[in-house]
C-alpha cells in the first residue's frame, strides 16, 4: 500500500509541478521560449496569466474540484453511481460551478460553456459537438482514476460521465480513457518498456493519436496534447528530462506539462520528484493534493 500511495502521490504532485512549470511558457512557440529562457527549467511564475511563483492553473484546481466532489459523495454515492443514480454526477457538476464562481485564473471556452449549460439547464451532458475535441476533460480526470482503481467498469463510466459535463466528442472520450488507462498501468508498476509497448498498442487501435513521427504540435486540441505527452513520456525515462522537454514545446504547455508530470510522476513515485520543484509549489496546493490522494485511494478500497 505504501508503494501505491507513493506512486499516486507522485502522479498528483507531478501533475501540479508540470502545470506550474508549463504555465510560464503557455502559448509561446519553441523558438520564442529559446530566445527568452534558453531552456525553460525552473518554476518562476509569470507567463500570460502573470502567475505568482509556484501558482498553478485551472488544470490543477479543476482536478481538485473533481476530487473534492468524489470525496464528499463518498463510497455510498460511488456505489449509487455504479447502479445508475446521477447524484454523484450532479455533485461533480456543482463542484465545477463552485470552482468557476471562485474566479479561477483561467477557464477554457469549452469548460466554460459546459459549466454554464449545467448551471442554467441542469443537464449532465451536451449533445455531440465538433468543437469539443479539446483537452479540458482529459486534463482533470486524475481523481476519477484514483477513486476507481481496481474497478474497470467504474473507471470507464465515471471518466466519461465527468468528461461529458463539458466535452462531448469521441476524440476527447478516447483520450480521457486512454491516458487514464496508462496512468492505471503505471500506478500498478509498469516499467518504461511496458509503457512504450502499451502506447504503441493503444495508438494502433486509436490511429488518430499516432505520435511517430512526432509532428511537433502541442496545442489544446486533444490529439496534439496526447501526441506530445506520449512522445516525450516514451522517449525519456527520467522525470525531469521528460518534463523539461515537454514544456519547452510551448503551446498548451501547462496542460501537456501537467499530464506528462502525472504519468512520469506515477512512474517514479513522489519520493523521486525533484525537490526544488516540489518546494516551489504553494504549500496549500501540496496539502490539498496529499490529503486528496489519501482519501481517493481509501475510496477506491
Amino acid at each position: 500500500m505504501h508503494e501505491l500511495f507513493d506512486k499516486a502521490l507522485g502522479a498528483y504532485l507531478g501533475f501540479a509541478i508540470g502545470d506550474a512549470l508549463g504555465a510560464t511558457v503557455e502559448f509561446m512557440r519553441p523558438r520564442e521560449i529559446e530566445v527568452q529562457y534558453g531552456v525553460h527549467r525552473e518554476i518562476i511564475g509569470g507567463g500570460w496569466l502573470k502567475l505568482a511563483r509556484g501558482q498553478v492553473t485551472d488544470d490543477t484546481t479543476m482536478s481538485l474540484a473533481l476530487g473534492s466532489a468524489l470525496l464528499q459523495g463518498g463510497q455510498r454515492d460511488l456505489q449509487r453511481f455504479a447502479d445508475g443514480d446521477d447524484a454523484l454526477l450532479r455533485s461533480i457538476g456543482r463542484a465545477y460551478v463552485l470552482w468557476f464562481k471562485g474566479k479561477p485564473v483561467d477557464c477554457g471556452n469549452t469548460c466554460r460553456r459546459g459549466i454554464m449549460r449545467f448551471m442554467h439547464e441542469g443537464t449532465l451532458a451536451g449533445a455531440y459537438n465538433p468543437g469539443d475535441a479539446g483537452n479540458g476533460a482529459l486534463m482533470r480526470n486524475l481523481p476519477a482514476v484514483l477513486a476507481t482503481l481496481g474497478r474497470d467498469a467504474d473507471f470507464i463510466r465515471l471518466s466519461i460521465a465527468q468528461a461529458h459535463l463539458t466535452h462531448h466528442h469521441p476524440l476527447s472520450d478516447a483520450a480521457t480513457l486512454g491516458i487514464g488507462e496508462l496512468l492505471r498501468q503505471l500506478l500498478g508498476g509498469a516499467s518504461q518498456g511496458e509503457c512504450q509497448s502499451w502506447a504503441a498498442q493503444w495508438v494502433s487501435e486509436n490511429p488518430a493519436f499516432r505520435f511517430v513521427p512526432y509532428r511537433g504540435r502541442a496545442t489544446a486540441y486533444v490529439v496534439d496534447t496526447v501526441q506530445t505527452v506520449l512522445h516525450y513520456l516514451t522517449l525519456h525515462d527520467d522525470f525531469e528530462t521528460a518534463l523539461v522537454a515537454t514544456v519547452n514545446q510551448g503551446d498548451d504547455a501547462d496542460t501537456t506539462g501537467a499530464l506528462l508530470g502525472m504519468l512520469a510522476g506515477a512512474r517514479c513515485g513522489a519520493g523521486a520528484l525533484p525537490q526544488r520543484w516540489l518546494h516551489r509549489l504553494h504549500a496549500d496546493i501540496v496539502r490539498s493534493i496529499t490529503d486528496q490522494t489519501s482519501g481517493l485511494l481509501a475510496l477506491s478500497g
